[in-house]
């Protein structure tokens, strides 16, 4: 079974990379999406949920 993990590929938190090895696809396919979204939802929700996955998703020990 796979778990969630925050990446040690890390730009900021670790979250992008997480959910790309999760998916098995290029962390910066995932950056750039998220990316996109944040900008498209004038950047306040796209940050928030940001942190709250920062805070939800364990970091790989």
């Amino acid at each position: 079974m796979k778990k969630l993990y925050r990446s040690s590929d890390r730009k900021l938190a670790g979250v992008c990379g997480g959910i790309a090895e999760y998916m098995e696809v290029d962390p910066t396919v995932v950056r750039i999406l998220y990316l996109i979204l944040t900008l498209f939802t004038v950047a306040f929700p796209g940050t928030l949920l940001y942190i709250i996955l920062w805070i939800m998703i364990p970091d790989r020990q």
